[in-house]
């Protein structure tokens, strides 16, 4: 069974730096021969993830990061009232099954290794018994005790939801490598976009009366704009990284849809206060292929007196009907929301063409709830 589960969103953002550069510029990118505005899919999907703990408890979730055996030899302290010497010594003997090059500072493996909180407990339940045997052991001793412990299993099993959604790849150990379930596109204007700079001074609150001028001076920059965002779920390949759980893999599809649809960069938010919501989604269900509509907007979105947002619905909507009639990229299942535009600023053929094409809106809930459901019956039908 195939099964996509595909993500369109419209976004309007105020001016911001959600994702910058290396010299600090907004990031950019040439569609449709214009500038757009750009996020990176590494930037909304880091929010996506920090995102997730806001609806799963935050130790059942991954973690990234190059300090793995610092975090093991944490919780064998913990767990099994060891000093810091004796906990890092096991943790060390114990990842050695790892073969992961080693990093430039001590204790750190030399790129950053996705895996979930729970394996390193898992991990520890398998030798928390002979933990007492283990510690007055010498390094070679150690070594041998637990060269049979199985570490790369118990990391290679049993994932927590992030990395079966956004996978693993470790070069040094194929075996530990997971398919991404998910696809995340880099978020593009709708409309050809311009860099602009603020100005800014602050005051020296401490000045006498009669002392002018600023105590720091300085520009940002920014930009506004309508952005069209894409993500992709294989829910054949979720399910799968799941270990075949179907009420796992349907929650935890809930969860990133939830997050990622109301997740947002937090570059320079305390400048720009930039956190909108946003003004469409629609997720459509396809048994055969998954279909980034970005091409809707190859020609830039122009206001014409309807304003950016109202044409960018438009340009959706026509290019969602022209991958459906033209392609015949039917999708099984259609759920969106978006406020249908005002009839005083467009015309009502217009209005009801994008009724037509992307259905009648509904509430984010319902139609998460009509996705999910969708999906359960298709991996509960796989099955039978």
């Amino acid at each position: 069974m195939r099964c996509y589960i595909d993500v369109h969103i419209l976004q309007t953002v105020p001016p911001s730096n959600l994702n910058r550069d290396d010299a600090g510029t907004p990031k950019q990118a040439v569609y449709g021969g214009v500038k757009r505005a750009r996020v990176s899919s590494q930037a909304w999907k880091r929010a996506t993830r920090t995102a997730f703990a806001d609806h799963i408890d935050q130790a059942q979730l991954g973690t990234r990061t190059k300090r793995i055996s610092a975090l093991l030899a944490e919780r064998l302290a913990t767990r099994c009232a060891l000093d810091a010497e004796t906990s890092t010594r096991i943790a060390t003997s114990l990842l050695t099954a790892l073969k992961i090059s080693a990093g430039k500072k001590a204790a750190e493996t030399a790129y950053l290794l996705f895996f979930g909180r729970p394996q390193l407990e898992r991990l520890i339940d398998l030798i928390v018994e002979d933990v007492p045997r283990l510690a007055d052991l010498s390094d070679g001793d150690l070594l041998a005790a637990v060269k049979d412990v199985p570490v790369l299993a118990t990391l290679g099993s049993d994932h927590p939801i992030d990395v079966a959604l956004f996978g693993r790849m470790v070069a040094d150990l194929a075996s530990l490598n997971v398919d991404a379930a998910t696809q995340v596109a880099h978020a593009l204007s709708t409309h050809a976009v311009d860099v602009e700079f603020d100005y800014y001074t602050a005051v020296d609150d401490q000045n006498a009366k009669d002392e002018t001028g600023a105590g720091m001076i300085g520009t940002v920059e920014f930009q506004s704009a309508t952005l069209y965002r894409f993500a992709t779920v294989g829910l054949h390949q979720l399910a799968e990284n799941l270990g075949g759980d179907i009420e796992a893999t349907v929650e935890a599809l809930r969860v990133f849809l939830t997050a990622f649809t109301t997740s947002m960069p937090t570059g320079h938010q305390n400048s720009f206060a930039h956190r909108t919501v946003p003004n469409l989604l629609t997720i459509a269900i396809r048994p055969d292929q998954p279909v980034n509509l970005v091409s809707a907007f190859e020609k830039p979105v122009l206001p014409r007196g309807r304003g950016v947002l109202t044409g960018s619905l438009e340009q959706f909507a026509i290019e969602l009907n022209s991958a459906s009639t033209l392609w015949g990229l039917q999708p099984d299942i259609l759920a969106s929301t978006y406020r249908a535009p005002d009839d005083t600023n467009t015309n009502t053929d217009t209005t009801a063409m994008i009724v037509k094409a992307l259905g009648e809106p509904k509430p984010f809930d319902e139609v998460l709830d009509t996705v999910v459901a969708a999906a359960r019956d298709r991996l509960m039908s796989s099955v039978r």
